[in-house]
């Protein structure tokens, strides 16, 4: 085991006098300052009785002190960061679903739910306070444990093979699956995104995704801090502070959900200004396809290469990114495999040649030996040697990627087969629709029709429903054009700002289609 294998090894790449941890105010941590205050908050824990083989939930919003927290609790045990907005039962039965031991969470009000729940939890939860404020000085912060304190110090400290992070999948059609990620999971993931994006200690991200999802904990946060360069700590997305944030915090690039991106332009006609002067070297998009249109938009508001990138919590993130110029970036590919060894399989694990659709499959040193207790969705995903991710796609003859849907996700009319993500495209062609999402809705003889729903370019503007079937016919055949088309204020999305197609229909209080 090297000492890159572990994610304080990790932490040891930044110059001692370099920025690490920006705040959003732009007061800096550097890495000297950051080592040394995770190495204090981690004795901390420890003192607490915290050591390897302990879950220690995190609930704190995003900021520096959540980057802190996180990074801390991982170089003590295992992390648990969880969504700040969930409900008191949703964190109960995660708490419970980990065996968390302790609850990381702030003093104030938006800690009260999390330590009801704690409270409420099956097994004892320790509840700990990240005290002070990261802004101004190293040292700022401390975890002050609640009524429970008081076991032996923990002895030892994580290695290579110790589980360092667990989350949760989405759960969308079944209970959430644990995924556990060991410490050389992390180390190696983020030293990957790191090399495919050419990070340098110069470099520095507007840190925007969440800090509970593998998106930002990799792409966002350890990715440029493996590489010794620097992350601003906002808050959070928001579309509203996004160009201040841009100007006043002097990122290198931000990576986003496509939502998020899309939001960005919708907000970016009074301030082209600042994008282009931002001189960001590259914008990244990963989580969800990104619309071709959506692709375009960004690289001329910005100036610069839009990075599309494919990746999931099994595979600690990235799986596959489009080359940095001077190499090609292939319009609605998600790019070549990063790290980890890809094939498309048929139903019988079968290697498909370029240009067939099969499953998308993966093997590597950055994917998950297995889902946490749960034998029957093991055996589900992991074949051969091979993780099947339930993405259905192709490779082209050089090696480049294309998704063409969720299998889950795929609609069934009536035994035409239609992609969501092939009518999204369509429709966001058309220039009053800003945003769109195509989902499945229940029909007594097809099973499945096709439903859809847009938001309009401009706030309150008129978007004619038959004007966009119309539209629609011109470059799709007609089983694929949307029966209804929805206009909506915003599209449902997520925690971590996805859309969510599955069950969407449901939601949005669609009956089932009739034959008309």
């Amino acid at each position: 085991m090297t000492a890159g294998e572990t994610l304080r090894g990790l932490l040891s790449a930044g110059a001692d006098d370099a920025p690490a941890i920006v705040a959003p105010d732009g007061s800096v941590l550097t890495h000297a300052e950051m080592r040394s205050e995770v190495d204090r908050l981690a004795g901390r824990l420890r003192s607490l009785g915290l050591g390897p083989a302990d879950r220690i939930a995190i609930v704190v919003p995003n900021g520096p002190e959540m980057a802190l927290a996180f990074l801390a609790a991982a170089c003590t045990g295992c992390a648990a960061p969880l969504n700040p907005k969930y409900r008191t039962d949703e964190l109960r039965f995660y708490l419970d679903d980990l065996g968390a031991k302790a609850l990381v969470t702030l003093p104030d009000d938006s800690g009260v739910v999390a330590r009801a729940a704690a409270g409420e939890a099956g097994a004892a939860v320790l509840p700990v306070s990240l005290t002070g404020s990261v802004n101004g000085r190293a040292g700022a912060l401390d975890l002050v444990a609640g009524s429970g304190a008081g076991g032996a110090p923990a002895p030892g400290r994580p290695t290579a093979d110790d589980v360092a992070l667990v989350l949760h999948t989405s759960g969308t059609t079944s209970r959430p699956k644990i995924v556990p990620l060991r410490q050389r999971h992390l180390a190696r993931s983020a030293a990957g995104i790191a090399e495919s994006l050419a990070l340098t200690p110069g470099d520095r991200s507007l840190q925007v995704m969440p800090l509970f999802h593998i998106h930002g904990l990799l792409a966002g946060l350890l990715a440029p801090l493996s590489a010794g360069g620097a992350v601003a700590c906002t808050e959070g997305f928001d579309a509203f502070r996004f160009f201040v944030q841009l100007e006043a915090l002097e990122p290198t690039y931000y990576t986003a959900v496509p939502t998020m991106h899309q939001m960005v332009i919708s907000r970016s006609d009074r301030h082209r200004d600042t994008a282009r002067a931002a001189g960001l070297r590259f914008v990244r998009s990963s989580s969800a396809s990104l619309p071709a249109p959506v692709l375009h938009e960004l690289g001329e508001l910005f100036g610069a290469p839009v990075i599309e990138a494919y990746g999931m919590t099994e595979a600690t993130h990235q799986m596959c990114a489009n080359p940095l110029p001077p190499a090609m970036a292939k319009p609605r590919s998600v790019g070549v495999p990063t790290g980890i060894e890809l094939a498309v399989l048929d139903d019988r694990n079968r290697p498909l040649p370029p240009g067939e659709r099969g499953e998308v499959s993966i093997k590597g040193s950055t994917v998950i030996d297995g889902y946490e207790n749960n034998p029957e969705a093991n055996a589900a995903s992991f074949t051969d040697g091979w993780f099947r991710t339930g993405d259905e796609g192709y490779l082209d003859d050089d090696g480049y990627l294309f998704l063409t849907g969720r299998l889950k996700e795929q609609i069934n009319r009536g035994g035409e087969k239609v992609s969501p993500l092939e009518v999204d495209e369509a429709l966001l062609g058309h220039p009053s629709v800003a945003q769109a999402v195509t989902f499945a809705v229940p029909h007594p003889k097809l099973g499945e029709e096709v439903a859809a729903a847009v938001v309009a370019t401009t706030a309150g503007s008129p978007v004619d429903e038959r004007e966009l079937r119309r539209f629609l016919s011109q470059s799709l055949a007609a089983f694929k054009v949307p029966r209804r088309i929805l206009v909506l204020d915003e599209l449902p999305k997520g925690p971590t700002g996805k859309l969510q197609r599955i069950g969407l229909a449901e939601r949005l209080g669609l009956a089932p289609a009739d034959d008309q």
